[in-house]
């Protein structure tokens, strides 16, 4: 059985459309899985074992460009026994309809009667996880979900992290604390950098060293928040926001001994690494997509204000995130690593 699924255009989601893949694979053991996404999803999907092959989709978010998705589709033609869209979007549907995939299966969302054959309506208080509404369009409508959940789980070669050590010239003689200062989600995200930095200079205090991670949109917050650290201390950050590529990125942060992140696509990808993870939440909740791992600590204010869900403070003070103080996050750290590290 060959299974094409239409992946999403987020990081994070990416990462927990894993799940979605597991309970194929466990349902169907020889079936085939590729995925259709932007082509930065591939460093994700090429860390997922389940996953035979990544398919490029090159049209960039909200653009239609019916030529093009005639032109994918017949590339498709004759080869899926079934698709399924993660996104709820209309043109989403429409390569696997001019495929002409036998069986197109996802939640109904902006039209899609008669692109989609096996459309299903979602109940959001039986599946109010993403993984969840992710996972049961792997089973009939209706089947209850097997537990425990499956959890994403990237696979890093040793060759491959040993490159993206070379290249960067970093070192594991000491102890990493990764932070993730950014979220292109928005401003609402986003725990300030003074807060980052108390974390920070503690941790180098103790022998650690500290990287920073994110896109070029991330690299000034990072500067930011080096800039915070006391001369002495600086020398053992490094502010890799903007210098990696997401390959890089996911290879490097599989060599922290712990990670600090606000609600953000690198948050998902520390858990699925299976590193020591401190997830600061502000406008957003770990009620929809929380960080899927064993050794997490959830950091947050819970004001009656939030959840809001909005990229910007409607009241301006962001006291989600001002208010919640680098003390509990560090002693979240400290909860997750009962034993001191050693400088190696």
């Amino acid at each position: 059985m060959n299974i094409l699924i239409i992946g999403p255009s987020w990081v994070g989601d990416m990462v927990m459309a894993q799940t979605l893949f597991t309970c194929l694979r466990q349902r169907y053991p020889d079936c085939a899985i590729d995925v259709l996404a932007p082509a930065w999803s591939r460093p994700i999907l090429e860390r997922m074992p389940e996953v035979r092959a990544a398919i490029d989709f090159p049209l960039g978010h909200g653009v239609l460009d019916l030529t093009l998705r005639h032109t994918i589709a017949r590339s498709l033609k004759g080869r899926y026994d079934q698709a399924i869209l993660l996104p709820n979007s209309l043109k989403s549907a429409l390569v696997p309809f001019l495929a002409g995939i036998p069986r197109r299966t996802g939640w109904r969302g902006e039209m899609r009667y008669g692109l989609l054959n096996d459309l299903r309506i979602l109940d959001k208080t039986k599946y109010p996880l993403m993984i969840e509404r992710f996972m049961a369009l792997a089973f009939a409508p209706d089947t209850d979900l097997p537990k425990p959940y499956p959890r994403p789980h990237l696979q890093v070669s040793p060759a491959s992290r040993k490159a993206a050590l070379a290249r960067f010239t970093l070192k594991l003689d000491r102890p990493v604390l990764a932070l993730c200062p950014g979220a292109e989600f928005g401003e609402a995200k986003r725990w300030p950098a003074r807060h980052y930095a108390r974390v920070a200079e503690g941790k180098l205090a103790e022998g650690w060293q500290v990287w920073l991670f994110g896109s070029k949109n991330d690299h000034p917050v990072g500067e930011e928040i080096r800039g915070l650290l006391s001369p002495e201390r600086r020398v053992q950050s490094c502010n890799l926001a903007g210098e990696t590529s997401l390959a890089e990125a996911i290879d490097l942060l599989s060599c922290a001994d712990a990670v600090v992140s606000n609600d953000s696509g690198l948050m998902h990808v520390a858990a699925a690494l299976q590193r020591p993870l401190v997830a600061v939440y502000g406008s957003t909740s770990p009620g929809f997509t929380p960080p899927l791992a064993e050794q997490v600590e959830i950091v947050r204010l819970g004001l009656e204000c939030s959840p809001c869900f909005e990229r910007t403070c409607r009241f301006g003070h962001y006291n989600c995130l001002q208010e919640l103080q680098p003390e509990a996050v560090a002693a979240a750290l400290e909860r997750l690593l009962p034993q001191p590290l050693e400088v190696r």
